[in-house]
């Protein structure tokens, strides 16, 4: 288990991803009040672009520890990861320890970062894998949706990211949960590409 400061990188580096974000893609940020300014909290939303993680560390002064796939962590950027406060996730077998990890994070007041489709979604919201739902609904932290619209194109101003109001998994009937959760960022995506 990596220590909870272990975010050198991301200390550094936030503010210079935000300048930079801010002055080349203009995004807007909306309802970033959700996000509380302390204790456990898991973001989940779409994922249509590798730029979509420097998106959300541009939109709160919160560290955001991501879940991300264990490959980063190897060869030449190993480095970078790993000093990043990232959690590494073995896509190729059920990895019991990445939700022991993640369940440390948060109930020690840390936010958890997850893209729950495990991929790109390339325009369109692919299923939610169980890992949000089960991460809050064990730990009682709250799920902060949020739709990323628009594209990422140098000074194109139609980026936007959304972070919805915060839900409470109460029920332990996950799946059902589970599609609750895709279908308010389906909604989030589709009134944010029909403005």
């Amino acid at each position: 288990m990596k220590r909870y400061d272990d975010v050198f990188l991301y200390k550094l580096l936030r503010p210079l991803i935000t300048i930079l974000f801010k002055l080349l893609y203009r995004p807007k940020i909306v309802g970033v009040e959700n996000i509380k300014s302390n204790g456990g909290i898991i973001l989940a939303g779409n994922h249509n672009n590798n730029l979509d993680g420097a998106i959300l560390i541009s939109s709160t002064k919160r560290n955001i520890h991501f879940l991300a796939k264990i490959e980063l962590f190897k060869g030449k950027m190993k480095i970078f990861f790993n000093n990043f406060g990232l959690i590494p996730v073995d896509r190729s077998k059920k990895d019991h320890k990445v939700l022991e990890s993640a369940y440390e994070y948060l109930n020690n007041g840390k936010v958890i970062g997850i893209f729950p489709e495990g991929t790109f979604g390339r325009g369109k919201i692919l299923p939610f894998k169980i890992g949000a739902v089960k991460m809050a609904y064990e730990t009682g932290c709250e799920i902060v949706p949020f739709a990323i619209t628009g594209d990422f194109r140098i000074f194109s101003k139609n980026l936007k990211i959304e972070f919805g109001k915060p839900i409470k998994i109460k029920s332990d009937d996950l799946e059902k949960e589970n599609e609750k959760l895709r279908n308010i960022v389906v909604g989030m995506v589709n009134n944010n590409e029909h403005i």
